[in-house]
């Protein structure tokens, strides 16, 4: 595996994170449409999952006791906090925002499908079959 993209000069995670990171945000904003960028609730996931981000990768990336080690060629080199490279959060922010928005954007289709595509307007639901007598006898027991 290369250390570096020769023609770049950057750092093979470096790169490959902030591509990720540059392709996960251009799903979201032109393809799936979630809108999740806009909300407050994915926010405060987000700032849950770097939280607990820092607590585990701080005590596995940690320079003096290292769990992980990384090719330190591979890496820009800044480390924050606790000796945590910095291409992890976007990383993870990759990772965690692509889960949601997926997820997202499959709960969201079933409501879609419902859409007239001419008008684009909200059809009503589908109503459940009436598996009724159609005689209006219901028997008895």
């Amino acid at each position: 595996m290369l250390d570096s993209v020769p023609a770049l000069g950057i750092p093979e995670y470096t790169l490959l994170t902030a591509l990720a990171v540059v392709a996960v945000v251009v799903l979201e904003l032109v393809w799936l449409r979630t809108g999740i960028f806009s909300t407050l609730q994915y926010w405060l996931t987000m700032v849950l999952v770097f939280g607990f981000q820092i607590l585990v990768d701080g005590w596995l990336t940690k320079l003096r006791d290292p769990i992980v080690i990384y090719n330190e060629r591979q890496l820009i080199g800044l480390r924050v906090p606790w000796d945590i490279p910095v291409e992890d959060f976007g990383f993870g922010f990759a990772m965690v925002t692509l889960a949601i928005a997926l997820w997202r954007h499959r709960l969201d289709r079933p409501r879609a499908a419902h859409r007239h595509p001419e008008l684009g307007q909200q059809q009503p639901e589908p109503r459940a079959a009436d598996h009724s007598d159609p005689e209006g006898v219901t028997p008895t027991a």
